[in-house]
């Protein structure tokens, strides 16, 4: 993997080489895309002929920091010194360097002032979006770590749904998914899952509470695996204990088409805005645009919620090689929803299509 770190690393270089100088890397996300591993705290420093990693303390891999790249020149700070990013900033200006971009979109302002005042001299520039923008389309290494992810959901969700589940709470069933994340492999959670029962069912996001699973509810449950820092979801709907009702079969069945739809488009060249179209244009037909989320779906990878976002207004394409989700839901208010969400893969339709990565079946089964 040294290679692959080094590759991402000289191609941002080459994109900040105009600048004059070199590249000050401090969110934690991209830190780890391009140093194989990310410290709390560190900061990475890209210079014409040496990269360095700045600690504030010694990388501890035993308590579940990632291994950095050895190919790093790794600095760790004293316990009383200076913030990771104003020692780079003077690294940089006793190197000559002329300027330093530096995410301006991440660093503070009381940092940016620590850092121009450490080095006057040094002019600091905007690195915009740059890493996240070569973050979106992901290699076939990262790929192949969202799909151990997704399995381990699948796993998880699977064995949860053979459980008992009428009389307990959504908080109890949210902890025992996480626990049976770590259990099958996961570093943890990729983000707060998400069990809603009943009035509470088809929410984006919704917190668990200590209402108890009722036989007829509506159970949505979304959630995810965080696999070597790489993150995938997956949000299904069910209903407990009897025969589904004729409302929750007709809706069930709207909003997998809305998904069915926009899987179906998801392939290189189609516009982010006409994926998000192929959902809502269904659910709106239905009489449901009002209340829609503003998304059908994101991308994902070191973060849950990264670009390529799906959304009416999104700029942009789609390339081969982004995962993203699709979530398409509908919420009745007191009544409940339905939320359907996958993480796929944009492949070529010589490939086979979008790759899905989360394998869960969509029948709506009754538990």
């Amino acid at each position: 993997m040294a290679e692959v770190y080094a590759g991402r690393r000289d191609r941002l270089r080459e994109r900040c080489a105009g600048n004059g100088g070199g590249a000050l890397i401090s969110r934690p996300a991209n830190v780890r895309y391009l140093a194989g591993g990310a410290p709390p705290g560190a900061v990475l420093l890209l210079a014409p002929d040496e990269d360095v990693l700045l600690c504030p303390r010694t990388p501890d891999v035993d308590a579940g920091d990632r291994r950095p790249d050895d190919a790093l020149r790794l600095t760790v700070l004293p316990e009383d010194g200076p913030d990771p990013a104003v020692a780079a900033a003077e690294l940089a200006s006793r190197a000559k360097a002329e300027a330093l971009a530096v995410e301006e979109h991440h660093l503070t302002v009381a940092r940016h002032r620590a850092m121009r005042a450490t080095a006057p001299r040094l002019h600091l520039v905007d690195t915009g979006l740059a890493v996240e923008q070569q973050r979106i389309v992901k290699d076939e290494e990262e790929i192949a770590c969202l799909r151990i992810a997704a399995e381990i959901t699948d796993q998880a969700l699977g064995e949860l749904l053979e459980s008992i589940l009428v009389g307990r709470t959504e908080r109890h069933l949210g902890l025992e998914l996480e626990r049976r994340l770590v259990d099958h492999g996961a570093d943890g959670p990729a983000f707060a899952t998400s069990v809603a029962t009943g009035p509470h069912s088809g929410r984006r996001g919704h917190r668990p509470t200590d209402r108890r699973v009722e036989e007829g509810d509506f159970l949505t449950v979304c959630v995810g695996a965080d696999y070597r820092g790489y993150r995938c979801e997956i949000g299904r709907t069910f209903v407990i204990g009897t025969t589904p009702a004729d409302w929750q079969i007709e809706l069930y069945d709207l909003v997998f088409s809305a998904q069915r739809a926009a899987r179906e488009s998801l392939l290189p060249g189609m516009a982010c805005c006409d994926v998000d179209q192929a959902a809502r244009r269904i659910l709106d037909g239905a009489g449901h645009g009002a209340g829609l989320a503003p998304l059908t779906g994101h991308g994902v990878g070191l973060e849950i919620d990264e670009d390529p976002q799906l959304t009416p207004a999104a700029m942009g394409k789609l390339d081969a090689c982004v995962p993203v989700t699709v979530e398409p839901g509908v919420h009745l208010p007191g009544r409940g929803g339905v939320r359907i969400d996958d993480t796929l893969v944009v492949r070529q339709e010589a490939d086979g299509g979008p790759e899905l990565l989360t394998i869960t079946t969509k029948e709506l089964l009754a538990l």
